[in-house]
Parts: C-alpha cells; sequence; structure tokens
C-alpha cells in the first residue's frame, strides 16, 4: 500500500512509498514498516526512531521533525494518527465486521461473553476480544491487554473477516479510549454497563473517568446505544444521546426486569420490552448478573435477534472463567471466585452472596498494588459490613509492600479481622473455616493466573486451583 494511501501529510515525493506493515515498537519493524513514534508514560518512541530506520522503516510518524535520513510525518498527535492509520492499511475492516462494544467499571466481561453466545446464536459467527480470551475465526489466543493497541486492533478486526468471521464483541477499557486506541472503529452498538470508582491511579477524577467512557458514545458515536439507567453514569449519558436504548431494573426503561429471582442454579426474571413481556432464565447467579444478562438482551435484540434464540441462548450460557464462578468438590457449602477488585463490584458480589448463604458469608480479599489506594479502606469497609468472616490477604502487590496493602484495607473494616499476606494461606483459612450452608467468596483476581510483584515478578497463581486443593485437602481430613 502506498503511504499517502495510509495517512496525509507526507511530503509529494514520499507519497507513493511503498508501505508494507505498521509498528509502534521498534523491535517489530520490518523493511517498507512505516513507524509510528508514540510517547508513552516511561519511554518516548521518537528515541527509537533510529532503531527503526536500521531495521528498515521506510517512513516515521513524529510530533516533532527529527530529521533523520526517512520521510517523516507530522502530526499534533502520534497516538490519535495511529488508529485511523491502521484502519485504512487494513482496509477499515469494521466497515463490514459488525462490531459490538462494552464499556462499564463492572460486568464487562460477561457482558462481552453473552453478547458472542448471543450473536452465535443468531447465525452470526463472531469474534471476541475481552479480558479472560480473544477468540479470532473460532480459535482462542492468548491476551496481552483487555483493548489492544490501535495497530493490534485493526489487524484483529481483519483477521476476524478473514477467519469467517462476520461479528466481533469487545471490552473497551477507558484505558483504550482515552489514549484513542478504540478510535477508527464503526460500532454497531455499544452497551454501558455501570461506572464505579477504579481507576483513579490513571484518570484524575470520576468525571474525568465517566468523559473517558463516554468517548465510546459520542460522535460519531454506535448505530445503537445500549444504557443501564439504574446507574447514575448511566442516566447521565442517556440524557446526552439523540435515541438510547435503555435497560434498568428499578428504573423506567425499554427493558426492565421484574420479578427477579436468583439463587445457586441461577437468575429468572420477566422482562418487559418495547415488544411484550418475555421469560429469561440464566445459568449465572447474583442479580448484579442479571444486569449483565440484560443488557445483552436488549443489545441483541435491537441488532434484530429474535426474541425465542436469544432467550434459549442465554438459557445455555456458561458461568464466566472468574465470574461468580463455582467451584465444586463435593462440599456441603459454597465456594464462589470473582475478579470484584472495586468497592461497588465487592458490595454485589458480597450482597449476592448473603442472598444465596443458609447460614454465613465469608470473604478472602486484598487490593491491588500501584493503583488506586482511596478504594482500599471502602473495600474494608464494605467487607466489614456484609461478611461475617473477612480474610484480608494480598491480591497483586506490584512494587508496593503487601503488608502496608493490608493494613490500609483494615483501617476501613471497622472490626478485628484476620490477615494473612499469603494469599494461599487465606483461601485454606477461609476453606477450613467454612461450614454447611456458608458462601465463601474468593475476590480480587478472578480468572488470573499469577500474582505481580517488584520488578515486574509474577508467580504462578489461580485462585480456582489453590480452592481445589484446599477443598480437596479438607474433604481427605474429614
Amino acid at each position: 500500500m502506498r503511504l499517502h494511501q495510509v495517512i496525509a501529510g507526507a511530503s509529494p515525493a514520499a507519497n507513493d512509498l511503498e508501505i508494507t506493515s505498521l509498528a509502534y515498537d521498534a523491535r517489530q519493524v520490518v523493511p517498507g514498516t512505516l513507524f509510528f513514534c508514540v510517547p508513552g508514560f516511561t519511554r518516548d518512541g521518537h528515541d527509537f526512531a533510529p532503531e527503526a530506520i536500521a531495521r528498515g522503516a521506510a517512513a516515521l510518524v513524529v510530533e516533532r521533525p527529527l530529521g533523520l535520513e526517512v520521510p517523516e510525518i507530522v502530526v499534533s498527535s502520534v497516538r490519535e494518527a495511529m488508529a485511523p492509520a491502521a484502519a485504512a492499511f487494513n482496509g477499515d475492516p469494521t466497515a463490514t465486521l459488525k462490531v459490538v462494544g462494552v464499556t462499564g467499571t463492572n460486568g464487562k466481561t460477561t457482558t462481552a461473553f453473552l453478547m458472542a453466545a448471543l450473536l452465535e446464536a443468531g447465525g452470526r459467527q463472531a469474534g471476541l476480544l475481552g479480558t479472560v480470551k480473544s477468540v479470532i475465526g473460532g480459535r482462542e489466543h492468548p491476551v496481552v491487554r483487555t483493548t489492544p493497541e490501535a495497530i493490534d486492533l485493526q489487524a484483529t478486526f481483519r483477521a476476524m473477516l478473514d477467519a469467517g468471521d462476520v461479528a466481533c464483541v469487545m471490552e473497551v477499557s477507558s484505558h483504550a479510549l482515552e489514549l484513542h486506541r478504540a478510535d477508527a472503529i464503526h460500532f454497531a452498538a455499544a452497551i454501558f454497563t455501570n461506572l464505579t470508582q477504579d481507576h483513579l491511579d490513571f484518570h484524575p477524577s470520576m468525571e474525568d473517568y465517566f468523559l473517558a467512557k463516554r468517548r465510546l458514545f459520542v460522535a460519531p458515536g454506535p448505530a445503537v446505544a445500549v444504557l443501564n439507567v439504574d446507574d447514575p453514569y448511566g442516566r447521565r449519558l442517556a440524557r446526552e444521546l439523540a435515541s438510547p436504548v435503555t435497560f434498568a431494573l428499578r428504573n423506567d426503561a425499554a427493558y426492565r426486569a421484574v420479578d427477579v429471582h436468583t439463587g445457586l442454579s441461577g437468575s429468572r426474571f420477566t422482562v418487559l420490552a418495547p415488544d411484550g413481556r418475555h421469560e429469561l432464565s440464566s445459568r449465572l447467579r447474583g442479580r448484579f448478573n442479571v444486569y449483565n444478562v440484560l443488557g445483552a438482551f436488549a443489545a441483541a435484540r435491537e441488532l434484530g435477534i429474535d426474541t425465542a434464540t436469544a432467550a434459549q441462548a442465554i438459557a445455555a450460557a456458561e458461568q464466566v472463567p472468574g465470574r461468580f464462578q463455582t467451584i465444586d468438590e463435593g462440599q456441603d457449602f459454597a465456594v464462589l471466585v470473582d475478579y470484584a477488585h472495586t468497592p461497588d463490584s465487592l458490595e454485589n458480589v458480597l450482597i449476592a452472596a448473603r442472598e444465596l448463604a443458609e447460614s454465613q458469608v465469608h470473604v478472602v480479599f486484598g487490593c491491588g498494588g500501584d493503583r488506586d489506594r482511596g478504594k482500599r479502606p471502602l473495600m474494608g469497609g464494605i467487607a466489614g459490613r456484609l461478611a461475617a468472616r473477612v480474610i484480608v490477604t494480598s491480591d497483586n502487590p506490584r512494587s508496593e509492600d503487601p503488608d502496608a496493602i493490608i493494613e490500609e484495607i483494615l483501617a476501613g473494616v471497622g472490626r478485628a479481622v484476620e490477615h494473612h499476606t499469603d494469599r494461599r494461606i487465606a483461601i485454606a483459612e477461609a476453606i477450613a473455616g467454612a461450614r454447611a450452608g456458608d458462601v465463601v467468596v474468593i475476590a480480587g483476581k478472578g480468572h488470573e493466573q499469577g500474582q505481580e510483584f517488584e520488578a515486574g515478578r509474577k508467580v504462578p497463581f489461580d485462585d480456582v486451583t489453590v480452592a481445589r486443593e484446599s477443598l480437596r485437602s479438607v474433604t481427605l481430613a474429614g
């Protein structure tokens, strides 16, 4: 492809340069690459331009002239320039691929899994991009980040089309929206789940966090905007959009769930929809999952999937790894692993656990290091209020002292509770102390397969595996 077909602004003499690939990492450059000198948080891509040229870069996209031996396209923001260039280089794949974006603090992964299942049930082969896994043409691939960089993302959309996908469901993070990774995507629909405190280590305030999420829904915006109007930020967004599709449990909405019943076997409820009343049942437990089901159902109906097909797909959908996932080794109490790592998500999970418990709720959780410190005492207070037994432990301490993080959580609990820095011991203690009819919630890491420590060190650790080992030990001991 010629340079002028990828990006405008090159000198006339450079316009016909042949571009063979795009890159923002100098290590990925091959002869003919258009290299984007992205200023990062710790490193500046401009500093790697000489390496990129040495590897064969044909041209550079820069924010300041470097005066090197290849053509340079000077732009105000290299990050902002990447997405439209990547879309053009890949033939604007989302003009054909029907993309459904899911954004919000909590519920993105579950909603995305459900949405993909609904599209598949409706005869539309769908790719998936999310926190737990990505799926291209029916094949699973590892995940590096929730929403990839624009160059990788547009190449993935192209790969989906080439593999026979006609749709894609993707989680869209606030970081991706703020950093322009999700620009130049033609969204067929977008779902807003909720907005609660998180990522305030990246966004200066909740207002900034909201404005980042809002980017998904404003010009040009999705063809269909599906919003949770039980959430105050969802209501605010609904007031700003011309014709939003709303869903709720408490407030008036286009799709409203009533007569909600939840238990260990799942949930069932009635949806009051524009075309009448519909009965839905799901294997997913807890009222918070009713929102996820309802948002996916509303989007599916608006995209033309008939009610009977949608209802059958929802009833058949399995639990999502690490999302209120049941761990069963024949014990007479429930053990649930969940990704809850924000105040709101922990509260929702513990409320759901209380509804399921015949006796007491136990919770094991911690908070991540190098992240929003303000939520630590808040989560401690929520756990102290909603769980009979609280065990505070380590999550992903990263560069911070795990014991110092635990102390900040304990300050909010309001009473003396157990704490163990070793997460394996904490899980084992919670399970060993559970009795018939209890519910044990292991929160914070969900599907994650490791613990992150200082200097990027990652130690293999899986809450599900550790919980199973602990349960088997208790069974053998009994």
